[in-house]
C-alpha cells in the first residue's frame, strides 16, 4: 500500500497529538494483549478516544511497522 492510501485512511477526525501518542504508547506497554478489556483501558488511559480508535491507531501502527521492515517506505533523503 502505498504511503498516500495509508494516510487516506486516516480520518481528520481521529487526529493524534503528541501527547496522545505517548499515552497510547505507554498505555499499549501496560496493557498488553492478553488484559480483558485491553482496548478500554487505553483509551481510558489516553483520554478523548474510544475504545475503537485506539485499536484502529494500533492496526494503522502495525500496518506502518509492516511496510517499514518489508523495505517499501523509502528512506529520507539527508543532506
Amino acid at each position: 500500500m502505498a504511503p498516500s492510501s495509508l494516510s487516506s485512511s486516516r480520518s481528520s477526525s481521529c487526529h493524534w497529538t503528541p501527547k496522545q501518542n505517548k499515552l497510547f504508547e505507554k498505555a499499549l506497554a501496560k496493557y498488553d494483549k492478553d488484559t480483558p478489556d485491553r482496548w478500554h483501558n487505553i483509551a481510558r488511559a489516553v483520554g478523548d478516544k474510544t475504545a475503537e480508535e485506539v485499536k484502529r491507531h494500533y492496526e494503522i501502527l502495525v500496518e506502518d511497522l509492516r511496510h517499514i521492515e518489508s523495505g517499501t517506505v523509502p528512506f529520507p533523503s539527508y543532506r
